[in-house]
C-alpha cells in the first residue's frame, strides 16, 4: 500500500522546505488539506485547478490522515510565521482604511 503513495507523493530538500508534495509539482500536502479543510474547496476543484489526478489528491489526503499530527504542527508553524510578519510589517493600506472608517 505505500507503494501507492510514494507513486504519487514526493520529498525532497531542495523543494517547498522538503514538505511531502504531490510528485513533480510545488503543490503540498499542506496546501492540499488548506484548500480542502479551511477553504471548503473540494477535492475534485483542487485537482482541476491544479491539474492534479484525483489519486494524486487523494494520496495526499491519506497521507494527511496517516500524520496529521506533523502535518497540523508544519501548518500552525506556517501560520504562526506569517502572523508574525504581519505584525513586524502593518499594511499602511488597511491602516489608512481604518483611520477613514474612523476605527
Amino acid at each position: 500500500m505505500q507503494a501507492a503513495l510514494d507513486r504519487y507523493l514526493d520529498a525532497s530538500p531542495e523543494i517547498r522546505g522538503g514538505k511531502p508534495r504531490i510528485a513533480g509539482t510545488r503543490v503540498t500536502v499542506s496546501d492540499i488539506v488548506l484548500m480542502h479543510l479551511r477553504l471548503g474547496q473540494s477535492l475534485e476543484q483542487i485537482a482541476a485547478k491544479y491539474d492534479l489526478s484525483m489519486s494524486a489528491v487523494h494520496a495526499a489526503m491519506a497521507f494527511y490522515h496517516d500524520h496529521r499530527g506533523e502535518i497540523g504542527r508544519s501548518i500552525d508553524e506556517e501560520d504562526a510565521y506569517i502572523q508574525a510578519a504581519c505584525d513586524k510589517n502593518p499594511s499602511l493600506l488597511q491602516a489608512k482604511v481604518r483611520a477613514l472608517s474612523g476605527g
